[in-house]
């Protein structure tokens, strides 16, 4: 064990606060000895904690102290021993023999070995709070100074457009587009072409009604269902007003009862009108998507889906009894109509006109433009028959039917359209030489194939041959005394509704 700090003071603690030393004791009075063998005139300092002389070692000797020289000795509240180690093991505090070397040896725990003492492990210095709570502070507002340095750097950076940490929620782009072809694409381009019609009869009472048109052509010319203007037909005042809020009049160009197809011009038409495409209705099938637009109950714009659920519906707008009545070979849809709707287009799933929304199934068993709700059953005119009735309101502004030159029973139905024994107000039921007397027809035959469709009533009838036009040759099947007869009728034409 080295000895080379014995005979000189031992150097304080440098974190230590300072302490007093203790004052020299005169030489005329030398301390006490607390313990042991009679002090000598030299004395040497106690061995502290931290380096006490090994129990079998002799010290070597570097240098005599001064006998007027107190070395005072360390207090043992600044050096505490080990709080867990023995007794036993402390280097007991005692002045050095006054009678000169060799020193006494230490003394020795008489129930044991002699061995050195084990030091004790340094103890922390009282009243070192306060710095290292100093410390502490000062370590964290720099990490703090860091910490912000790094976060303006990031922040900066980020907004160099190089990197970011930060995650802002999303706003929808304002040029946000819909896929052509989905139900927004198809409405967003073919509302701005139809139009909410307001129809006002010429009479004291100003009667009138609210349907729906879309636009024809460039000139201004407007389709509907003919019920939907047939009040202001005759002196009233009619006016179309389109989804951009601007309102047009407008007059009757022709009027079809039998198709319930109508024909309206803007007065003053404006520029840039966009025609709505027109489809092919032939070509339609059953399941097809079908995008309806109109005002039901006078809520304009109104948008509504479904599909086509049968084709080829037969469907009279009225009892099926009067002369005035129309009929169509019909589309059927699921799409929601209601009164209002009429005159409307309705729109495949790329947007061309497939048919006029014409019709509903009431709840009350028959067809036409009741004020019962929609209950899934809409009917819509073909739009290959519709164009052709068009093309001839704008050229003549009268309709042309095609006919067969027979009168048929309306009120049967389930065994096919018979051919009345007598027509209207005592006329022939087949008229002389007319189509069906050229093709070999009699009072009394049942029709029951036209086209190659199946016959079952005379509004079944009329909805097919009005899906002609005059001149078109059409097979036609008919049974007579108990025998089914197939032969080819040419279609006439009747001009106007009277």
């Amino acid at each position: 064990m080295s000895t080379e700090n014995e005979g000189k003071a031992v150097p304080g603690d440098p974190a230590a606060p300072s302490v007093p030393p203790t004052p020299p004791v005169p030489p005329s009075a030398p301390p006490a000895p607390e313990a042991g063998p009679t002090a000598g005139p030299e004395s040497s300092p106690a061995p502290t904690a931290q380096e006490a002389p090994a129990a079998q070692e002799a010290p070597t000797v570097q240098a005599a102290q001064p006998p007027h020289v107190a070395q005072p000795a360390p207090a043992a509240a600044e050096h505490p021993t080990d709080p867990g180690a023995p007794a036993s093991h402390a280097a007991p505090a005692h002045a050095a023999p006054a009678g000169g070397w060799p020193p006494p040896p230490p003394t020795v725990p008489s129930w044991g070995t002699p061995h050195a003492p084990v030091p004790a492990a340094p103890a922390a210095p009282r009243k070192r709070t306060g710095g290292l709570v100093a410390a502490v502070l000062a370590a964290a507002l720099v990490a703090g100074g860091i910490g912000g340095g790094i976060g303006y750097w990031a922040a900066e950076r980020g907004d160099d457009g190089i990197s970011s940490t930060t995650v802002s929620s999303g706003e929808t782009p304002a040029s946000f587009k819909r896929d052509p072809g989905t139900v927004a694409a198809v409405a967003a381009t073919a509302l701005p072409s139809v139009g909410t019609i307001k129809a006002k009869s010429g009479g004291s009472q100003g009667e009138g009604g609210t349907g729906t048109g879309f636009v024809y052509d460039q000139e201004g010319h407007i389709l509907t269902n003919n019920h939907v203007v047939a009040s202001a037909a005759d002196g009233g005042t009619l006016s179309v007003t389109f989804s951009d809020g601007k309102s047009y009049d407008a007059e009757v160009v022709g009027r079809a009862e039998g198709y319930d197809v109508a024909v309206l011009k803007l007065t003053n038409a404006p520029k840039g009108l966009k025609p709505l495409p027109l489809g092919d209705s032939d070509k339609v099938a059953v399941g097809d998507s079908t995008i309806a637009i109109g005002a039901p109950f006078g809520l304009s714009n109104t948008v509504t889906t479904g599909i086509i659920s049968a084709k080829n519906r037969p469907v009279a707008s009225g009892d099926g009894t009067g002369g005035s009545n129309s009929y169509m070979s019909a589309l059927q849809t699921d799409a929601s109509i209601n009164p209002g709707n009429s005159g409307g287009p309705l729109l495949d799933a790329s947007g061309a006109v497939i048919g006029i929304n014409s019709a509903i199934q009431s709840t009350s068993g028959g067809f036409g433009q009741s004020q019962a709700g929609s209950i899934g059953l809409g009917f819509a005119i073909p739009v290959n028959q519709a164009k052709n009735v068009a093309q001839q309101l704008i050229k003549t502004g009268k309709p042309v039917y095609p006919v067969i030159g027979a009168t048929v029973n309306m009120n049967d139905k389930g065994e096919g359209a018979e051919i009345a024994e007598r027509g209207t107000g005592s006329t022939p039921s087949v008229t002389p030489n007319g189509p069906a007397a050229k093709a070999g027809l009699k009072p009394g035959d049942v029709i029951t194939g036209f086209g190659g469709h199946q016959i079952d009533s005379g509004p079944t009838l009329i909805s097919e041959i009005w899906t002609h036009k005059p001149g078109d040759s059409v097979e036609i099947t008919y049974e007579r005394d108990g025998r089914s007869v197939t032969t080819t009728v040419v279609l006439g034409e009747r001009t106007g509704d009277s």
